[in-house]
């Protein structure tokens, strides 16, 4: 394991992208960046965030659609919070303030759009260790104008102890080329995602990707990134370096039952290894991937991951997280009657009563109850 990475485990990203408008010229290449984005931060090669943990907006039409997930995915996070909006930036005709836009949004009338600061504060309330904002907005021309020097716009967007990335072209058409999948700006940033760097280390910071960014938009003439970072947040590793990968190993490789089977084991032992000299932190990575690459139809182990994961979860005081965990097993076993089965009901309703749920835990409890009788009786599991 790569300690410096962020832990995917306690980490979130929000990917806001407005394509669709009413007022504004329409932007169709931001649907299918936050698709690729999505999918290229879930990749175990890349970052490995877990599907739960990536949260995507499109086309949000009210402040409270855009800016209520920043909120919910910043109370999640510890380690890093990563929130990404692709769409239209607004300046409004009475200021210089940044707008981002909403499907409804009119150029020169911020208020028909969400302020960049509501934006800063939904961010700034997660208790996230670091923050990364990226920011791929265009502008009318005369907002442009109004950006001054070439990293007025970056500078605007800071937010204390966090890494800020920005494109900003001129209008829509620097943005999103004709007939291209991506905006310009994003579409190479997933390149250098996907391909990764060859001369780069094994894992690429914010300041590395950021340079090869910037190298290949001027290559290709095209609007230059900024950014900006508090506390040289930017030299803290980010991914890993695809480049420096296996080239012969997919992503997500499709494993029979013999292979899993394989893998469970050897994670859980690596898991269990790390926990034994205090170093919980790495093992939750661990466990997180084997059940991200987990056959649906080989369940036999995996709930052993499970229970695993949430014990170490309600270790670290997530227990939220080791709720979901504990959920997901409890749909693998509630058909099946053994001491796992009984074992994930009796821990869910302990952590369902903790927090307060307690007619789910009733719930839980009940249904352990009459798999117990169940099984007594040599009773097959309920249609």
């Amino acid at each position: 394991m790569t300690a410096d990475l962020p832990d995917p485990s306690a980490s979130a990203a929000v990917l806001i992208g407005t394509a669709g408008y009413v007022h504004l010229p329409q932007l169709p290449a931001v649907e299918s960046n936050l698709q690729d984005l999505a999918k290229v931060l879930r990749d175990s090669t890349v970052w490995g965030l877990p599907e739960a943990h990536t949260l995507t907006v499109a086309d949000p039409e009210t402040p409270a659609a855009l800016l209520d997930p920043v909120y919910a995915a910043g109370e999640r996070a510890q380690d890093t919070l990563l929130v990404y909006y692709c769409g239209h930036g607004l300046r409004d005709s009475e200021s210089a303030d940044l707008y981002v836009a909403l499907t409804g949004s009119r150029e020169g009338a911020g208020y028909t759009a969400v302020e960049y600061r509501h934006l800063r504060a939904a961010i700034l309330a997660s208790p996230a260790r670091r923050k990364v904002v990226v920011l791929d907005c265009c502008f009318s021309g005369r907002a442009a104008r109004t950006l001054g020097t070439p990293n007025a716009l970056a500078a605007q967007a800071g937010i204390q102890g966090a890494y800020v990335l920005t494109a900003s072209p001129k209008d829509h058409v620097a943005l999103a080329p004709d007939g291209e999948r991506h905006t310009a700006f994003t579409g190479e940033l997933l390149h250098v995602l996907r391909q990764g760097l060859p001369d780069a280390p094994e894992t690429l910071d914010l300041e590395t990707l950021y340079r090869a960014v910037d190298a290949r938009l001027g290559a290709r003439n095209r609007p230059r990134p900024q950014r900006s970072q508090e506390n040289d947040v930017g030299r803290l590793p980010l991914v890993r370096n695809r480049a420096k990968g296996d080239p012969g190993v997919p992503a997500g490789p499709v494993m029979d039952a013999e292979v899993e089977a394989a893998m469970i084991s050897s994670g859980l032992q690596l898991a269990r290894l790390l926990r034994s000299v205090g170093r919980g932190r790495d093992a939750l990575p661990v466990l997180r991937m084997i059940l991200q690459n987990r056959v649906p139809d080989a369940e036999g182990d995996a709930v052993i991951v499970h229970l695993e994961l949430a014990e170490l979860l309600t270790e670290s005081g997530l227990d939220d997280q080791a709720i979901e965990v504990l959920e997901g097993a409890f749909h693998l076993t509630h058909k099946r009657f053994g001491p796992e089965a009984l074992t994930v009901c009796r821990r869910l309703a302990e952590l369902l009563q903790s927090a307060g749920n307690h007619s789910q835990a009733c719930d839980v409890l009940r249904h352990a109850l009459d798999t117990l009788e169940r099984g007594s009786r040599g009773v097959g599991p309920a249609a």
